[in-house]
């Protein structure tokens, strides 16, 4: 890779200039600005004056199914719903607007949260706008997914009582909705990939509910050259991943020895989500009644335990998705028999004895900060009296438990900015904050979207990076305020309008993304 000296550039959260040399796919140097480094370089590095905007290391998103969101990104949006009806009418009205799906295959939709909704989600009610087109819904949390009845018949079920399918009813049939061929999902992928770069993505946790190594092997060999990737195995596919000897951050075999994808961890879904009624809590569900009223529980203790410590020996990392309370306490029990290292995925409803465990068994809170915009009425009526103990960033952060932020995606937009905006304002679409004792700095939110790179930049850390238009660490007050404007800087005003501040971190404008020094984004 040619070297490359970004001149003129600012680091996060201080005012005076630098230049940064970029060379062998590393951060070579970051010297005054005008002060030429007294390092040695390959060749004549290539100069690009950034003007006086921040550089910050690239941005990582700790949790997403990238496949499913290159895919949710050509899909009809119903998360606006506001119930069945309303669902309905939003097909309805694709339907008016554009031809049906060719040869019987279904119109699939994303994003309905049921939970709350003054009307059952029901085949009939899609029928009625649907007629013999198969349409599939797949929920917010992609735990369940509404069918009208010919879109049961394309999932291959012949009768159902409601058309709603839950959890365990709705994997078996997830593949033939959430898979395509091989050529159209990488190219989706890639797709995906370069809109992930618009906005300072570098890297993700690529956690798809798939043969992760046959994929990312594919694409590698086809010369992928996207984001970086750490591609996550679930228990059907992790014989494959000890039979090759992979270990946490081992390459996946590119032909030119890159390293852009690894291997990442051991994925297991311990419990449901909140809006499917499936997170597994200590105490029951608000008006719920019945063996399942404290949600469900996906995997004994006695079958996880053993499984972490077999990753663990392996080399492996563990990444535990857990949102009830009671199965974040379980997977803290796992992670401390089997002596595994990695995270908890979600930790949405901790108890306060939890949040300090957490800290002391060095696990990481893997948090989707945009989920409790998602989810902040619907915890309000499920988990009554509990809701100031879910998302508990700040007591987290306070505890000093490692805090990565990520999207979910597609449960949650391919957007670090979006993540940050959350988890700093607790504030979306001009709502007065949700438990704002929860809120967390910018300067934390956005050093748990760097993957623990230093935000001064690290001399000899990879070249991964991304060029702002403004400092997310000065609170600019407009994300249309030039770049080089000293009234970007600290501006109090914005602590006290978190609505404001929300808008503006959302709309950070990305002028450059790097991947090993290579531009993988380039709008300066």
């Amino acid at each position: 890779m040619p070297a490359l000296l970004l001149t003129n550039a600012r680091l996060a959260g201080r005012p005076d200039r630098v230049d940064v040399l970029l060379d062998g796919g590393r951060v070579a140097a970051v010297t005054p600005a005008g002060v030429p480094a007294t390092v040695a370089v390959s060749a004549l590095p290539e100069q690009v004056d950034v003007d006086g905007r921040t550089v910050v290391p690239g941005l990582w998103d700790a949790h997403t199914h990238l496949t499913q969101w290159a895919m949710v990104r050509q899909r009809l949006d119903v998360s606006a719903a506001t119930s069945a009806a309303h669902a309905a009418a939003l097909v309805r009205d694709r339907l008016d607007r554009a031809a049906p799906p060719p040869g019987g295959t279904p119109l699939v939709g994303y994003g309905f949260r049921w939970a709350t909704w003054p009307d059952d989600p029901t085949a009939a009610v899609l029928d009625a706008v649907a007629g013999d087109v198969p349409v599939v819904l797949l929920s917010g949390d992609l735990h369940s997914a509404w069918a009208s009845t010919a879109g049961l018949r394309f999932l291959g079920i012949a009768e159902h009582p409601t058309g709603l399918l839950r959890e365990e009813e709705w994997m078996p049939a997830s593949p033939r909705i959430v898979t395509v061929d091989d050529a159209v999902s990488d190219a989706l992928v890639a797709d995906a990939a370069r809109a992930a770069a618009a906005r300072g993505v570098v890297g993700v946790v690529d956690l798809e509910v798939a043969d992760n190594l046959d994929a990312w092997r594919r694409r590698v060999a086809g010369g992928w050259d996207g984001l970086r990737v750490r591609a996550g195995v679930w228990e059907q596919h992790l014989d494959a991943v000890l039979a090759a000897g992979l270990r946490h951050g081992d390459p996946l075999g590119a032909p030119d020895g890159s390293d852009l994808v690894t291997q990442g961890p051991l994925k297991v879904i311990s419990d449901g989500s909140l809006n499917t009624l499936t997170a597994f809590c200590f105490e029951e569900y608000a008006g719920v009644a019945g063996p399942d009223a404290h949600g469900i529980l996906n995997i004994a203790t006695d079958h996880l335990v053993p499984l972490m410590a077999r990753a663990h020996a392996a080399g492996l990392r563990c990444a535990i998705h857990a949102i009830g309370d009671r199965a974040n306490a379980l997977a803290l029990d796992a992670f401390e028999a089997s002596g595994a290292r990695g995270s908890v995925e979600h930790a949405q409803l901790l108890r306060p004895d939890d949040v300090a465990r957490f800290a002391a068994l060095g696990v990481t809170a893997s948090v989707q900060p945009e989920h409790a915009m998602d989810d902040r009425d619907v915890t309000e009526q499920l988990w009554p009296g509990r809701d100031g103990r879910a998302f508990p960033l700040a007591e987290l952060r306070a505890a000093g438990v490692t805090l990565a932020l990520g999207s979910d995606a597609p449960v949650a937009p391919l957007d670090p900015w979006v993540a940050i905006a959350s988890a700093v304002t607790r504030s979306r679409d001009g709502r007065e904050p949700w438990h704002p004792e929860q809120r967390i700095d910018v300067r934390s939110a956005l050093e748990a979207s760097v993957d623990g790179r230093p935000l001064d930049l690290a001399v000899g850390g990879p070249a991964d990076l991304a060029v702002l238009d403004v400092d997310p660490l000065a609170l600019p007050a407009s994300s249309t305020a030039s770049h080089d404007d000293p009234a970007l800087h600290d501006d109090p005003a914005l602590h006290d309008d978190p609505v404001a501040l929300a808008d503006a971190l959302r709309g950070t404008a990305v002028a450059g993304t790097l991947v090993a020094g290579r531009w993988t984004h380039h709008a300066l």
